[in-house]
């Protein structure tokens, strides 16, 4: 577990936080930009998403007393260490389909934004899930449909990019609409990736970014997973209005409430996958790093993987043995079955069986949030004897593939990989280890 803990150590969100906001002489710097403190006359921090904890629990110890308030939205089980001061409002929330907590969180945070002038700064600390973390539906819909498109769309398979196109386009902070509460107010952004290439207006549906989406791109993404029938009428209308131009767009590049708006990524997949390489060569490994913009069905990126690792295992292609191949990214699951899993639980059973009977071979799929789905496990580890192993057993992880059923197969063989939530979050990893 040597590669994991390498990856996870280097994509540490409060030590992103530590080497990008520092205070000296009365002077907040952020990156290269300064505010004097002493002009300031509120410093307001709205944190969400999975590591929203310790990037919050870094600003306030770089911070201390010149934070005036602090609303922290994270996924339930993700503070139970945290250590914020009472300033703090500290919301543990429903993901990835959004709950009532969420509600009640987001509700706080369009509070905090009211009232606010010139002299103020709004510092956002975003990392994964804060889309599902920070509801806050358009007037006309109830948090139930919300609830709704959001389940059709995750069972659907599709990508973060369409998911975030229809709920930027359903919400009241989304799709650069923070920016716009906040004006005139500075906002100044930090934010931990996990999404593929790290699009600005994609992660966490790009609450302090300009939208490149529209409503009728929203209204296509239904139209093309064949959900506009199945969603509720609220939603339906909603959107239809606003592709008939009788709802206010999300504010598009030029807008000037993005005119005091900075937004800056302090951590994403490639750190944490070049930190794992790194790892991987100092151990003696062969290491190739393919990419870090994998997507595509979980099961379909197995078969790929394990033809990889056959060819390196049997013929030396493209490096001899011993190997090391990692990637990175996030896949999807079109979920047809009524099983228990999540993306990388099914990569994992995906691959025990493209890998039966090849020696000398690993393969590890990794959440790197330590929640993979909605389970309590990360992924899995698999290898060539994990498919015969399961026969002596009696199981069938056809069958279980079949049916999304990977999370009690894997856990029968002892495969799951558990870390708990690792407070971090930047997509998935894979990685394949070839002796």
């Amino acid at each position: 577990m040597l590669l994991r803990d390498a990856a996870l150590q280097a994509v540490d969100p409060a030590q992103a936080v530590r080497e990008h906001l520092r205070v000296s002489a009365h002077r907040l710097w952020v990156g290269e930009t300064a505010w004097d403190l002493t002009e300031l006359r509120q410093v307001r921090v709205i944190a969400a998403g999975k590591a929203a904890v310790p990037m919050a629990e870094a600003a306030h110890a770089c911070l201390g007393t010149a934070l005036t308030a602090g609303i922290v939205v994270t996924k339930t089980g993700h503070a139970a260490d945290c250590a914020l001061p009472e300033t703090f409002q500290v919301y543990e929330a429903e993901h990835p389909t959004p709950g009532l907590q969420g509600l009640r969180a987001a509700g706080e945070v369009l509070r905090l934004l009211e009232h606010l002038s010139e002299d103020d700064l709004v510092l956002v600390l975003l990392s994964g899930g804060a889309s599902a973390l920070l509801p806050a539906p358009v007037a006309d819909i109830s948090l139930s449909d919300l609830q709704a498109v959001t389940t059709l769309l995750l069972r659907s398979g599709a990508p973060i990019e369409a998911l975030n196109t229809v709920r930027k386009h359903l919400s009241r902070l989304a799709g650069g609409q923070l920016a716009r509460l906040a004006a005139p107010a500075a906002v100044t952004a930090l934010i931990l990736s996990d999404v593929v290439g790290d699009p600005l207006d994609v992660i966490a549906s790009g609450p302090t970014t300009p939208d490149s989406s529209t409503y009728a791109d929203a209204w296509q993404v239904l139209e093309q997973l064949a959900l506009l029938s199945r969603i509720p009428a609220p939603v339906r209308e909603h959107l239809a209005a606003g592709v008939s131009g009788m709802v206010n767009e999300t504010p598009k590049p030029g807008d000037p409430c993005f005119a005091r708006v900075s937004n800056r990524i302090i951590g994403s997949n490639r750190v944490a996958a070049l930190a794992a390489a790194q790892t991987a060569q100092q151990l003696g490994y062969r290491v190739l790093l393919l990419s870090t913009f994998v997507e595509g069905e979980s099961r379909e990126v197995a078969r790929v993987a394990a033809a990889m690792m056959r060819s390196v295992r049997i013929n030396g292609d493209p490096v001899a043995p011993p190997a090391c191949l990692l990637w990175g990214g996030e896949t999807t699951v079109t979920v047809r079955g009524n099983g228990t899993g999540g993306r990388n639980q099914e990569l994992a059973l995906a691959a025990a069986l493209a890998l039966d009977g090849l020696p000398d071979v690993a393969l590890l799929a990794l959440a790197t949030d330590g929640t993979d789905g909605p389970t309590d496990a990360a992924g899995a580890v698999v290898d060539g004897a994990t498919a015969s192993h399961a026969r002596a057993l009696g199981i069938d992880l056809h069958a279980a593939l079949l049916n999304n059923d990977a999370y009690p197969a894997l856990a029968a063989l002892g495969a799951l990989l558990h870390t708990g939530p690792t407070g971090t979050n930047v997509n998935d990893l894979l990685l394949m280890l070839i002796a």
